[in-house]
């Protein structure tokens, strides 16, 4: 499910920030704090007692009608996003988010502000390495109004949005990213937009309390009166309001003719920052908003859980291996018909995966249930134990001078057949170091994508005479 490329990053030193809510109106304080490594993102509420924590998680997720709301155990943390997409953008794995108010100040409508607290805080590695959730599957998510999110695998992490509002003064737009660098300078100072008819539903029930349309684009999306024009004077403290010509009003000028694309992309990785998991993989968002986003995010994050309960190792099978079965046996005394292990594909200090084709030459096919042929359980656990003794074995300078003897099987579960025309591919971690030749590990077998065999292991490396 994982692969493991580079270290975790917090920030060097906290940094704050302060302005106003943008549906609360509240002065609100956001001091971005260091985090120690596999913490993640975590807001932190200080305005109450004890300080609650609400990790940024979608299973939180409550409410989308004006932003990304979370809430755990009655602990509010309103419109989240913005402030979410400037951590991934910078590939900051872990912070703590301390905030007096149930809102992140709202600022101009984008990133930009956060982005740039981030970059005068700095970056520091943590000793972690990175966990990243490699797609390599179609994850799609699709709502009853059109919109559609899709993951696909891709070389990094990519985001591409398409927006379709229905309106002349919008049209059709469209906003991708090809890699998280040019967040700094392509997305994050994209502001959020709203339709004039909805600036108008908001204001008749008091709510963007923190507007003064210098943090929100305004897209005229019908003949605007004079009493509608008297309102938004009066709302947003203006003596004057008036529509441009490109069908905005005239509180900004726009920093991109598709500046309502790139913030829906800025929307997106924010929210699918949620999953609580880097991602490579490229997102397509047709008609993307926080409910289909955090959605779409809740589906990812069930099957990013799935993987990880299975632990399936993700090899490719077309490569030429670590070792074939002639390496195999310079380490290993075993020879056929009793060798079950036919290539290593990886081999690290503290695990290894192999592989073994079953075929129906297998010799013990011949008598266990002929009729119908399934490989012996024992037998698929002796192939995980030779594949654990070159795991074993490579802690001596010289393996060949070795023999793995069994001392222990514990909590063996067999979970589906093995039969003829399988791949098992075998995975096995240490538990502990090894002292005194003594060997624990973890192993599972795997038979296409899913867990046939698992055990716990304990071998003793002696000294062959």
């Amino acid at each position: 499910m994982a692969d493991r490329n580079s270290q975790q990053r917090t920030i060097r030193e906290e940094v704050s920030l302060e302005g106003v809510g943008l549906h609360t109106g509240k002065e609100v304080k956001l001091t971005f704090k260091p985090a120690p490594e596999n913490t993640g993102y975590v807001f932190r509420r200080v305005d109450l007692e004890g300080s609650p924590e609400v990790e940024a998680d979608v299973s939180y997720v409550v409410n989308t009608q004006r932003g990304t709301n979370l809430d755990k155990n009655g602990v509010s943390i309103q419109t989240s996003e913005h402030v979410l997409a400037a951590c991934v953008g910078l590939e900051i794995d872990n912070l703590y988010i301390e905030l007096n108010a149930s809102e992140p100040p709202i600022m101009d409508g984008s990133s930009k502000f956060f982005v740039e607290a981030l970059e005068k805080a700095g970056t520091v590695e943590q000793d972690a390495e990175r966990e990243e959730y490699v797609v390599d599957q179609i994850i799609c998510y699709r709502d009853e109004n059109g919109s559609e999110i899709i993951a696909m695998p891709a070389d990094e992490y990519q985001v591409t949005t398409m927006v379709d509002f229905g309106t002349k003064v919008l049209g059709t737009q469209n906003a991708s990213i090809e890699h998280l660098s040019e967040f700094k300078t392509e997305i994050a100072d994209a502001r959020t937009f709203s339709f004039l008819h909805e600036i108008e539903t908001l204001l008749e029930h008091g709510l963007i309390k923190g507007g003064d349309l210098n943090n929100a684009i305004v897209y005229v999306d019908k003949e605007i009166s004079e009493e509608t024009l008297k309102k938004l004077r009066v709302a947003f403290n203006r003596d004057e309001i008036s529509v441009k010509p490109n069908g905005i009003l005239d509180n900004l000028t726009l920093h991109y003719p598709n500046e309502a694309a790139r913030h829906k992309l800025l929307d997106v990785l924010g929210d699918v920052a949620l999953v609580g998991t880097r991602i490579r993989g490229k997102i397509i968002a047709t008609k993307p908003g926080h409910h289909v986003n955090t959605e779409f995010a809740k589906k990812l994050a069930k099957v990013i859980k799935a993987e990880k309960r299975n632990n399936v190792p993700k090899i490719d099978l077309s490569q030429p291996p670590l070792m074939d079965v002639n390496d195999i046996m310079d380490t290993l005394p075993h020879r056929s018909p009793f060798l079950l292990v036919d290539k290593i594909y990886e081999l690290t200090d503290t695990h290894v995966i192999g592989m073994k084709n079953v075929t129906m030459n297998e010799p013990f096919f011949v008598g266990h249930f002929p009729g119908k042929p399934v490989m012996p359980g024992v037998l698929q656990v002796e192939a995980m134990a030779q594949t654990g003794g070159i795991l074993a074995l490579k802690s001596v300078p010289d393996p060949e001078n070795y023999l793995t003897f069994f001392m222990k099987i514990d909590n063996v579960k067999f979970k589906r057949q093995v039969v003829p025309g399988d791949t098992l591919i075998f995975k096995l971690e240490l538990l502990a170091p090894i002292r005194r030749g003594i060997c624990q590990m973890q192993g599972y077998a795997y038979v296409n994508g899913q867990l046939a065999t698992e055990a716990i292991l304990m071998a003793q490396i002696v000294k062959s005479k």
